[in-house]
């Protein structure tokens, strides 16, 4: 090869190198020699390897193993808000993502879920009261975080996924209150499968017991840990701790233990809470102890008592929750008598279930809660059926019962029978005038709870400060209750309305009950082998109770339902039976709505497959209302899968009247009680006509258009409470 050859060819080769070069610059590319580590930041989403395949570049994007940061604060002096951005400083300066959320403007309802597939850590910094309460602004989302992990309707994988550490804020002056709300977050995360990045830290501004000397030095310390665990995190270098491992530790890939992997592939529930229990009596000194001296730890003689306490907790709140109250709950309460020899029926294992479950309970058998359908339509999303079908306000609506016990134990029970069951009432019993008060009250504080809570409209917080109706459908029977009648009354006398439901066990008592706004009887089955396999009746002559209720039902005055609940392989296919219950019991109404799943329990084997679709309601329904001649398919509320048929004599001139008018019914119940029960009404008294979007068939499909439709990203099963 000649000179000028050879010169040319360097030159072509020196040309299309530095093209290469500059295209891989224009199109953000990092050129990686072999054996050669990348710089810069490899969280980057713009940072790409390139390879040579065949001679050409070929593009690779590396894994983002953290999105970004999210830092949410509850604060009341201001100490956590600035914590809060004090941290995002710091993480923006490893040119990571970060935002700063107050917990009072977040809605963990609508959001919390979509951080488990976000590729984010979220970072909770908050504030203990000296009483051991969370700041006001965090109070909404410590109840809701509390009430997930406690009920079994949310999978115990809920939250899986979601990656998160906890900075707490407290006095260790207030001993029996020192940081509980930090330590609760994290524990209720933890029971819902999120997994904590690093163990709950705990600032102190007791500066005699701070373990830096100041609450602004122990988050400094936490700061610096946190700093470089998200780091290896970005790196890809560390699993976040699966919640398994000893004491809460978090451990490096290569050191995880088979326990930990059994957990991240999906522990039995038993373990989980036997591996709860252990957490619940582990600290940040153990676990900074653990990790200078090794994972062999031993536990002390001193702490077995607590660890054994905390064990038989976890497995008495099992039985409570699979089912096998009766057995474990009787031999617990054996011999324990009130005055009068009578037991509470709310013993003290029941309770703290219950309370788990976000009930408020009242005395000794009676209880409140709040309705998801309440929270709903504070915000403006729509109220519940009964709202579509009979214009009650959801959000000015109190579920209550003043009997949890039960003589049904029904394969759909929502609470998974861990309320009491029996067939007579063999209790200590309460007054009505104090069931009545504590309920209000109790109801107002859960309804207080949303001031200031993201969406909630004004107009309706302070309308949902006065209940205007009263849904007796919580749990339980509360025509059990032996002062029903009174209680109904004292309802009355508040301008209340009352929706009555009974499981059609008590005819005696439903012939006896003084007028209520509507009456209703859960027919779960039209035959009787299919109703002693939904609904499990404690009676041996439940057939005959059940058809003895629906003819006292058709002696009634007042508005009267059926309430029919669809289970798909169980009771789909009973239409005659049900149209010749119909014609027993004759009523005003007949309500068919599709089962709601409740989770998976020993209580009951129903799965999804079980769960009609809503066009197979609606088929349902129309095939039975060709059967009963007197009756039309009057409403619809597609969201909650269920329909109503109406008697055609709330028909009225073409127009449906399925709705209450609740200030005409208030004025017929005093003038009844005034003439002494001889001035009677019936319920076309106070009927009032339906709006059109309420109506079958309507574009609307029973969604009030004053409010706005909500549609979650990521849609959590419907565990509506009404």
């Amino acid at each position: 090869m000649d000179t000028w050859s050879f010169f040319s060819t360097c030159l072509v080769s020196l040309w299309l190198h530095r093209l290469y070069v500059y295209s891989a610059v224009a199109f953000g590319i990092t050129l990686v020699s072999q054996g050669e580590k990348p710089t810069g930041n490899p969280n980057s989403s713009e940072g790409v390897e390139d390879k040579l395949v065949n001679g050409c570049a070929t593009l690779q994007a590396k894994e983002v193993y953290v999105a970004g940061v999210k830092i949410f604060y509850g604060s009341q002096t201001g100490t956590a808000k600035r914590f809060a951005r004090a941290l995002a400083e710091a993480v923006i300066s490893l040119n990571v993502p970060v935002e700063v959320i107050s917990i009072g403007d977040y809605d963990p309802d609508d959001c919390l879920l979509e951080e488990t597939t976000s590729r984010n850590i979220c970072v909770f910094l908050v504030a203990t009261y000296t009483d051991g309460q969370p700041t006001e602004s965090a109070a909404w989302f410590c109840r809701w975080l509390e009430e997930a992990a406690n009920d079994f309707r949310f999978e115990k994988t809920y939250l899986k996924g979601l990656r998160y550490a906890v900075f707490g804020l407290g006095n260790s002056v207030y001993v029996d209150h020192y940081n509980t709300v930090g330590r609760n977050i994290d524990r209720w995360l933890w029971m819902l499968s999120a997994s904590r990045i690093m163990t709950c830290a705990e600032g102190d501004c007791n500066v005699a017991q701070s373990k830096h000397g100041t609450i602004e030095a122990d988050f400094e310390a936490w700061k610096a840990k946190f700093l470089s665990r998200l780091q290896a995190l970005c790196r890809g270098e560390k699993k976040p701790c699966s919640g398994k491992c000893k004491k809460g530790r978090c451990k490096s890939p290569g050191k995880q233990s088979k326990e930990s992997s059994d957990h991240e592939h999906g522990a039995s529930e038993y373990e989980n809470t036997e591996a709860e229990a252990l957490f619940d009596t582990s600290s940040e000194a153990e676990a900074d102890a653990e990790e200078a001296g090794g994972t062999n730890s031993v536990v002390d003689v001193e702490d077995l008592g607590n660890i054994m306490r905390h064990m038989k907790q976890a497995k008495r709140e099992r039985e409570l929750e699979e089912g096998d109250v009766g057995m474990s709950l009787t031999r617990e309460n054996a011999g324990r008598k009130e005055e009068g020899g009578k037991r509470e029926m709310i013993t003290p294992a029941l309770r703290e279930a219950l309370t788990k479950q976000g009930y408020k309970l009242i005395g000794s058998h009676s209880g409140v809660k709040l309705c998801r359908w309440t929270k709903s339509m504070l915000r403006g999303r729509g109220g519940c059926y009964k709202h579509t079908f009979y214009g009650i306000e959801s959000h000015r609506c109190m579920e209550a019962t003043p009997s949890l016990a039960c003589a049904n134990k029904c394969v759909f029970c929502w609470r998974h029978h861990t309320n009491p069951v029996g067939t007579e009432w063999r209790w200590k019993m309460d007054q009505p005038e104090m069931i009545l008060q504590q309920a209000i009250e109790n109801h107002q504080n859960m309804i207080k709870q949303f001031k200031g809570v993201a969406g909630v409209q004004a107009a309706r917080f302070e309308e949902a400060m006065t209940a205007k109706h009263c849904a007796l459908s919580l749990v339980g029977e509360p025509i059990m209750y032996p002062e029903i009648n009174r209680f109904v009354r004292l309802l009355h006398q508040h301008s209340i309305s009352t929706f009555l439901v009974t499981n059609a066990q008590f005819p005696d008592e439903i012939r006896n009950l003084e007028p209520v706004t509507q009456l209703y009887v859960s027919v779960d089955a039209s035959t009787k082998e299919s109703l002693k396999r939904i609904d499990r009746p404690l009676f041996k002559d439940f057939w005959q109770r059940f058809l003895d209720s629906l003819k006292a039902l058709s002696e009634k005055q007042q508005r009267t339902v059926y309430r029919l609940t669809l289970v798909k392989a169980w009771n789909v296919d009973e239409l005659k039976a049900y149209a010749d219950l119909i014609s027993l019991g004759k009523p005003d109404f007949i309500e068919v709505k599709g089962v709601t799943y409740c989770g998976k329990s020993s209580a009951s084997n129903l799965t999804m497959a079980n769960v009609p679709w809503h066009e197979e309601v609606v088929h349902f329904v129309q095939e039975l209302a060709n059967l009963i001649p007197h009756y039309e398919i009057a409403c619809e509320h597609e969201h909650s899968n269920c329909l109503l048929i109406a008697h055609k004599k709330f028909k009225i001139n073409g127009e449906w009247c399925t709705w209450i008018n609740y200030d005409r019914f208030q004025e017929l119940v005093r003038a009844q009680e005034q003439s002494g029960g001889s001035q009677t009404f019936t319920g076309a008294d106070y009927a009032a006509r339906t709006p059109h979007w309420a109506l079958f068939g309507s574009r609307e499909r029973g969604f009030d258009p004053l409010d706005v439709k909500y549609q979650r990203k990521n849609k959590a099963r419907d565990i509506s409470g009404c």
